[in-house]
């Protein structure tokens, strides 16, 4: 959620930045989720890795496994310089 204001800033220059926002669903809470996206107007996420509860450690393992291929779904997409 600190990248709300990052986003907001980025979307003022569509021609140099193109967002792909990814949500770790850490939250077992869908609804708190929900809430944060609505209440900072985030658009929906491009790639939701549904990580789940745990302890950090297990958490952050999760996002690594599920997080390395997502972004080669994505790379078409992304601008080359």
């Amino acid at each position: 959620m600190k990248a709300a204001p990052i986003m907001r800033e980025m979307a003022k220059y569509p021609h140099e930045f193109e967002q792909l926002l990814v949500h770790t669903g850490q939250h077992y809470d869908d609804n708190m989720s929900k809430v944060f996206f609505k209440d900072l107007e985030l658009p929906q996420p491009d790639i939701y890795l549904g990580v789940g509860s745990g302890s950090h450690g297990q958490q952050t393992a999760r996002v690594m496994l599920v997080f390395e291929p997502a972004p080669r779904s994505a790379r078409s997409r992304v601008r080359k310089w």
